[in-house]
């Protein structure tokens, strides 16, 4: 598993062994949102700021990786719906992990929704893309929601436990998922996954519960943080990056993290 190795070093800091990932793959499920118009521009800021990694589909790497400024890992989505298809929460393959190689990436990922009609098919895609990325040496991100008919609370601990157990056990290297509200909940699902889990930031929202929510998921035991609108839609994304770095990196406090963000 050298290769995989090599290619998760691109992406986690090999110092602290965290990670802060900036997803980037809107432009597919909702189109050209603010923050993401110029991707050569949305990377270099939040590059600046000290991010370990973005993320997106093709486009990303063809429009807008590694425009100037500082270097960041690559990770190419290979998921997609749109807001407006018939069910969003079905997801299907656009991109393979052979094309994710040849285009320079550091790691790929999948979007999985559990408890979704579709939910099926896509484990199946789940499972032969953990595969591929086995026989090639290509970490696999798993984003794994618990979202569907069955679910009335998508935070819930129990449901976000087996999404992220589900990814482990088919063979992904990391996992993304949703806060369950607390620490100590949360911590029920780290320990629950032999993978690291990284948490996803959600809806946009004001700084100071974006970082409580950071410092919340490193004290239960995250590996670090996905966050993509409220970091590229930030009047200034490099300080915010900064600012979250300040608690993955450090062990800081989100309180320390808002003095960095109001000096």
């Amino acid at each position: 598993m050298r290769g995989k190795e090599i290619r998760l070093e691109r992406i986690i800091d090999r110092n602290t062994r965290k990670t802060i990932i900036v997803p980037m793959d809107h432009g597919v499920t909702n189109g050209p949102i603010e923050g993401l118009i110029d991707l050569g521009e949305a990377v270099d800021r939040v590059a600046e700021g000290g991010a370990n990694a973005v993320l997106g589909h093709v486009g990303l790497a063809l429009h807008g990786h590694r425009k100037s400024g500082r270097d960041v890992g690559l990770i190419l989505h290979l998921s997609a719906s749109t807001t407006i298809g018939p069910d969003p929460n079905e997801k299907v393959l656009v991109n393979s992990v052979t094309n994710a190689l040849k285009m320079g990436a550091d790691a790929v990922s999948v979007h999985i929704n559990i408890g979704a009609d579709s939910e099926a098919r896509m484990l199946v895609d789940l499972g032969e893309v953990a595969i591929a990325c086995m026989e090639w040496g290509m970490p696999l991100l798993a984003m794994m929601y618990p979202r569907g008919r069955k679910i009335a609370d998508e935070h819930s601990p129990e449901h976000v436990a087996l999404a992220a157990r589900v990814a482990a056990e088919l063979g992904a290297d990391m996992v993304k998922t949703v806060y369950t509200g607390d620490p100590d909940s949360f911590r029920a699902v780290t320990r629950g996954c032999p993978v690291p889990v990284v948490v996803a930031g959600g809806s946009k929202t004001d700084d100071r519960s974006t970082l409580e929510l950071i410092e919340g998921a490193m004290t239960g035991g995250a590996t670090g943080i996905s966050i993509g609108r409220n970091a590229f839609q930030h009047q200034s994304p490099a300080r915010f990056i900064r600012a979250a770095a300040l608690i993955v990196h450090e062990g800081r406090s989100a309180e320390e993290a808002c003095e960095l963000l109001k000096g």
